[in-house]
């Protein structure tokens, strides 16, 4: 009987685990905040990139990091505050943009990264408050090597993206 508990423990433990990972919007003032976190970690033989895209967003999203260009009223420049000592690069964000990325070398469990920053509606008739409706249709797409995989904020302002299992 022992060996049985004991073969059926290590069956448990050798048991692939997901690993999704979600991205939370905040829309405040001034700043707007992002926040990218796994439970249960992302496995990955080689770096991981996050790509915020507001590409598709029902309300036209664009990020407003400079007082001039195509940002509305107040901006706010991209700002890392949680999870810096993880990360090892930033794509360079310019006013009006739709996209960053942020590349990570592990994403183990209960890891979080997360960043400040304005974004702006461009279709809204109040430009500088983005609504959880506005966010729809935008996405975080998670990059590992020649992998790619991509969860959508459908009902509010959260996207969780599904990736393969692992073996814990």
């Amino acid at each position: 009987m022992k060996r049985l508990a004991s073969a059926i423990l290590a069956l448990l433990a050798a048991a692939p685990a997901a690993a999704d990972v979600s991205v939370r919007f905040i829309e405040g003032a001034p700043k707007d905040r992002f926040v990218i976190a796994s439970e249960t970690g992302f496995c990955a033989d080689a770096p991981i990139t996050f790509t915020v895209d507001l590409a598709g967003s029902a309300g036209a999203l664009i990020f407003d990091v400079t007082s001039d260009g195509a940002g509305v009223e107040v901006f706010q420049p991209f700002e890392l505050t949680t999870g810096a000592g993880a990360v090892s690069g930033v794509t360079p964000v310019t006013d009006g943009d739709t996209s960053l990325a942020i590349t990570v070398d592990s994403f183990p469990a209960m890891a979080e990264i997360a960043f400040t920053i304005d974004v702006d509606d461009t279709l809204g008739a109040r430009e500088i408050t983005v609504s959880n409706g506005e966010i729809l249709g935008a996405s975080l797409v998670v990059t590992s090597g020649d992998a790619s995989y991509r969860g959508a904020f459908e009902s509010g302002p959260m996207a969780v993206v599904d990736t393969p299992e692992c073996a814990v």
